[in-house]
């Protein structure tokens, strides 16, 4: 594993030119955006094995499949928003319906573009790369994970997206322990509550169960960085025995991992659930990335708010 680095883009960029020393079927398509999603570091190791497409992701999505059929593992890189949106169609029919491996790098993902508002930040890209059959969907916490991530993406059966977040954030996967794709991990425990979140929303959560145990409510926080395939098993003794479940994303709550979590926990009983995320709305121009959350309601607060007032109004009747 390289060295752990808190930008998760540069984490990225990092995991995926050790993937290129390691295996020399990596191959790397980029959409004019090689220094942003930093897949330049690639780029200057192996000039011979990077394909600067343009902006064209529906070009360089069905390039990716080309390459794949030859025996390659082509990673392609845009923002999130375009990497998704853009090439949806190539992605249907030339990537997961022969479920080629083809990684997708959504880079910038959720809100983390603060500054270039509606257009440039995906509040959909979870929700499209859902709904593809064979496709699987990962959206890890931090830097460490993201390299577990890009570590496991050589024998991975079948496409893949990861949701890259553009921002510094705080080391929060257990460096000791061991990492696969599927793999909900455990980061504090507790018994009246579970707080359930991908992404940035991870150390919210966290910080929500400290806002939770001052007033003496007890909150267990699981990481979700895979959305999809989830696991049904994990996930119900994940919630086993609480009071209130609480799923936080930086995402439309329409698709997204909470619409995954719901309809895992669907068939069986379970404690009332509340979704922490964005509100069926696109995003907007913010000076920076708290601001942002913050105006969205992506807060420790809201979280911690959200499991009181389910606790407070007691189980369905």
């Amino acid at each position: 594993m390289t060295t752990p680095h808190p930008n998760m883009r540069e984490a990225y960029g990092m995991a995926l030119l050790a993937l290129g020393k390691a295996n020399p079927d990596v191959v790397v398509l980029e959409a004019d955006l090689g220094k942003s999603t930093r897949s330049v570091l690639f780029q200057e190791a192996f000039p011979e094995r990077y394909f600067q497409m343009g902006i064209a992701e529906q070009n360089m999505a069905a390039t990716a499949a080309g390459l794949a059929f030859t025996g390659k593992i082509p990673f392609i890189h845009s923002f999130a928003v375009f990497a998704a949106g853009r090439a949806f169609d190539q992605l249907r029919n030339a990537v997961c319906i022969p479920k080629l491996k083809v990684r997708v790098c959504g880079s910038s993902c959720g809100l983390s573009d603060f500054g270039d508002g509606k257009t440039h930040q995906s509040v959909e890209d979870v929700a499209l790369m859902r709904s593809l059959p064979n496709m699987t969907v990962l959206s890890p916490m931090d830097g460490i994970e993201a390299a577990r991530m890009m570590e496991c993406l050589i024998d991975w059966p079948g496409p893949v997206y990861i949701r890259v977040n553009r921002s510094n954030l705080p080391f929060l996967y257990p460096t000791s322990e061991p990492y696969h794709i599927g793999k909900i991990t455990r980061l504090r425990d507790g018994s009246d509550v579970a707080l359930l979140a991908a992404g940035v929303m991870v150390d919210r959560s966290l910080k929500a169960a400290a806002l939770l145990a001052e007033k003496g409510v007890s909150a267990r926080v699981f990481n979700l960085s895979t959305i999809k395939p989830l696991d049904r098993e994990a996930l119900m003794a994940a919630v086993a025995g609480v009071r209130a479940i609480v799923v936080s994303e930086e995402h439309n709550m329409i698709g997204g991992l909470g619409s995954a979590v719901l309809e895992t926990l669907r068939a069986a009983p379970h404690a009332p659930v509340e979704l922490i995320g964005i509100a069926d709305r696109f995003g907007l121009s913010a000076s920076d990335y708290e601001e942002i959350l913050n105006h969205f309601g992506l807060t420790a607060r809201a979280i911690s708010e959200a499991a009181m007032q389910l606790i407070e109004a007691g189980p369905a009747d």
